[in-house]
C-alpha cells in the first residue's frame, strides 16, 4: 500500500505485469529472467538498462529476483569484459548485436539492495566491464569516455536518435552521459575492492566533468564538442554525485523548471524550447529517468523537488492507466494521450510500446514519493 489511493489500480497491475513477464531459467540465464515487457514490439526481449530499472522496481517486492536479474544480465559477459546491449530471439535462440554495449548503470542498483555478498560476487565482473570500457570508449583526450552514438549512431546510451548527435563530428569525443556512468562504476569499485586505484579514476573523471563539461552560460552540463542543445543527459553529473554543490543546484533548477525539464509529465527529454525538440522519442517522458532525476534532487538534499517531480509523472501515468488499461514505453510530456505520440516514423512501429516494465519503474517512484515525505 504505497502511495496515493488513485494510483494503486496502476501499481498492482505493474506488480501483476513483472510476475506475467517472468521466464524460466534457460540458455545462457542461470535464474528465472524477466522480459523487458510483452507488449514490446521486439518482444521478448531482454536486458539492457531495462533490466537495471526492473530490478530497482522490486527491491522491496521481491529482492532476490531483483539481485537474479542482475546475475542473469552480467552471464552473458564475455571474456574481454563486454556487456551485450538488448537480448533478442532470432529462431528461438538469444541473439545480441556484437559491437555495442549499455549504459552500465547496474552497480547502483546493487548499491541499492544493500547486500555485500552481492558486490563481492559481482565485483569481477564489473571490474572486467571496466577493462573493456577503458580499452573500447576512451575518448581522445585519454580522459573521457563516449557512447557507439557519437561514433557510429548505435544508440548504445539507450537514447535513440538524440538530438546532440545531430551536428556531433564522428569522432571518439567524451558524452556526458557515458563520463558520468564511468564515474559511478569506477566509485563503485572503489568501494567493493577496497583499491584506491579507482577512487583515484574515479575524482580524476570527476574532475574531468566538472571543468571541461559543464558550461555557465547554459547552467548545464554538455558532451565535449562544439553545440550546447539541452537535452536531459546532462542531469546524469547531478545523479551520479559527480558534479559540484554549485553545479548541482543549477541542474535541479533546470529539472524544476517549467520552460525547461519540469513538463506536465516529467521529466522532458528535450527542454522545451530546444528547436530539435520533436512529438516522438525527441521529446517525450521516460518514467525511469524521472526517477533518476528525483534521485539527484535526493543526493543535494531536497526532497520536496524529487517529490513534486515523482508525483506528477505518477498522476499523468495513473491518468493515462485509467483511460488506456496499460502503461506505455514513454508518455507525452506536455500530458497528451501516449498513443499519439510518434516513436520511430521509419519502421513499423511508430508509436510506444505498451505493456513495458524496462522503463516504468513506478513501484520505486511511488515508495520514494512515500519517502520523501516522511
Amino acid at each position: 500500500m504505497i502511495g496515493k489511493p488513485e494510483w494503486r489500480p496502476m501499481l498492482e497491475y505493474v506488480t501483476g505485469l513483472h510476475r506475467r513477464s517472468v521466464h524460466p531459467a534457460g540458455h545462457h540465464w542461470p535464474h528465472p529472467w524477466e522480459e523487458i515487457g510483452p507488449g514490446y514490439c521486439y518482444a521478448p526481449a531482454f536486458g539492457h538498462w531495462d533490466i537495471v530499472h526492473q530490478a530497482m522496481d522490486q527491491l522491496t517486492l521481491n529482492p532476490e529476483h531483483a539481485a537474479n536479474q542482475l546475475r542473469n544480465l552480467l552471464a552473458a559477459q564475455a571474456d574481454d569484459g563486454f556487456v551485450p546491449g538488448a537480448i533478442y530471439f532470432k529462431n528461438g535462440k538469444p541473439w545480441w548485436g556484437e559491437t555495442w554495449t549499455h549504459p552500465p548503470v547496474w552497480p547502483v542498483a546493487v548499491d541499492m539492495l544493500g547486500d555485500s555478498g552481492l558486490q563481492a560476487e559481482l565485483a569481477p565482473k564489473l571490474l572486467a566491464q571496466l577493462g573493456w570500457f577503458e580499452r573500447n570508449r576512451r575518448a581522445d583526450d585519454g580522459i573521457g569516455f563516449f557512447y557507439s552514438d557519437v561514433t557510429e549512431r548505435k544508440w548504445e546510451s539507450g537514447v535513440d536518435e538524440g538530438i546532440r548527435y545531430d551536428d556531433a563530428p564522428r569522432e571518439r569525443r567524451a558524452c556526458v552521459d557515458a563520463c558520468s556512468h564511468l564515474f559511478a562504476c569506477y566509485e563503485a569499485a572503489g568501494r567493493w575492492t577496497g583499491d584506491t586505484q579507482f577512487q583515484e579514476k574515479a575524482q580524476q573523471l570527476q574532475s574531468f566533468i566538472q571543468t571541461q563539461l559543464f558550461d555557465t552560460e547554459t547552467g548545464w552540463f554538455h558532451d565535449d564538442w562544439p553545440g550546447r542543445p539541452l537535452a536531459f543527459e546532462g542531469m546524469w553529473p547531478l545523479v551520479v554525485g559527480a558534479a559540484t554543490d554549485a553545479q548541482g543546484w543549477s541542474v535541479l533548477a533546470a529539472l524544476c523548471d517549467s520552460a525547461r525539464f519540469f513538463a506536465p509529465h516529467p521529466i522532458r527529454t528535450v527542454a522545451l524550447q530546444e528547436p530539435a525538440r520533436e512529438n516522438r522519442m525527441r521529446g517525450p517522458a521516460w518514467n525511469s529517468m524521472t526517477l533518476w532525476a528525483a534521485s539527484g534532487c535526493l543526493r543535494l538534499g531536497h526532497p520536496e523537488a524529487a517529490r513534486s517531480l515523482l508525483e506528477a509523472a505518477l498522476d499523468n501515468s495513473a491518468r493515462w492507466f485509467a483511460n488506456t488499461g496499460t502503461i506505455w514505453e514513454f508518455y507525452d510530456s506536455e500530458g497528451g494521450d501516449p498513443r499519439c505520440v510518434a516513436r520511430k516514423p521509419q519502421t513499423p512501429f511508430n508509436r510506444p510500446s505498451h505493456d513495458y516494465l524496462g522503463h516504468n519503474p513506478l513501484l520505486a517512484m511511488a515508495q520514494l514519493w512515500d519517502e520523501c515525505q516522511e
